[in-house]
């Protein structure tokens, strides 16, 4: 089996994953609206199978697309059934914008996991944008355990602030179990320092590219300043209905950010799974 094969296989076997998690006992039939773009993918990513590979090239975009719906559809949803779904749907999308890429670069074919991607998270585990990961990634582990008690600060700790030039905006961010604001993850990596860094839910969206002062309080009494450049904005979208579906913001990628800052921001990522954002 070659290796476009097999990425498409792997790929097809998470978003089945996916589609399970839709289909258990009590999840609402709203879930249900993603269904058809995972089925998509699925039937587009078997099309390649079939044909040993040769078909990457017309099925692969097809897949993609399908499965950039189904996750933006699934993050509208605040249900356990949807965080299952999210975790699948976004371990396959890797491995199907590398096929998408695969004709482009014939001497770079998927790259394959080294090993069966995590299960879903458990229904009493999670929430939608706020599950515990089955696994926690090992490029997460920024801060090593050695080093842990060293820079784990203590609620009410004032830690130092950022060297910022003077007249930089600055922008008080919450942090709650449960809030609109999360940290993020691209879905070309795993480490929310490298390849993400936090959406702020806000109606007040500064522009891409532009550097802020973020003021974080975290569960637990939590506080730290960080440096962080806008990367991308999200407007407010509407439903049929004329309601907002997701909310408003900006994603921030930090620039400059204390040791002890992270190890707040890896600590939390553990317990709540960040959001994805599709920097492809």
């Amino acid at each position: 089996m070659n290796n476009l094969v097999s990425a498409a296989q792997f790929a097809r076997q998470n978003l089945a994953q996916g589609l399970s998690a839709l289909q258990q006992q009590g999840a609402p039939p709203a879930l249900m609206q993603a269904a058809q773009p995972i089925a998509e993918a699925m039937s587009a990513l078997h099309s390649i199978e079939a044909s040993q590979g040769t078909a990457t090239g017309q099925f692969a975009p097809v897949a993609l697309d399908a499965a950039r719906r189904a996750l933006a559809a699934l993050q509208t949803h605040e249900h356990p059934a949807a965080a299952q779904a999210v975790n699948a749907v976004a371990s396959s999308l890797n491995l199907i914008h590398q096929l998408s890429q695969a004709p482009k670069a014939q001497a770079a074919p998927p790259v394959m996991p080294q090993q069966q991607a995590a299960p879903p998270v458990m229904p009493q585990q999670a929430s939608t944008q706020a599950a515990r990961p089955a696994a926690a990634p090992a490029q997460q582990a920024a801060v090593p355990a050695q080093q842990a008690a060293a820079v784990a600060p203590v609620p009410g700790q004032a830690l130092p602030p950022v060297n910022a030039p003077p007249g930089t905006p600055r922008v008080n961010v919450e942090l709650g179990a449960h809030s609109p604001t999360n940290f993020y993850k691209g879905l070309a990596g795993n480490d929310i320092m490298d390849a993400g860094g936090i959406f702020v839910a806000t109606y007040q969206i500064p522009n891409v590219g532009q550097t802020l002062v973020l003021n974080l309080s975290m569960p637990g009494g939590y506080e730290f300043q960080a440096l962080g450049v806008v990367r991308w904005t999200r407007e407010a979208p509407l439903s049929s209905t004329g309601s907002s579906e997701s909310p408003p913001g900006f994603g921030a990628q930090f620039t400059d950010i204390s040791a002890e800052a992270k190890h707040l921001v890896y600590r939390y990522v553990r317990n709540r799974e960040p959001l994805f954002y599709d920097d492809f």
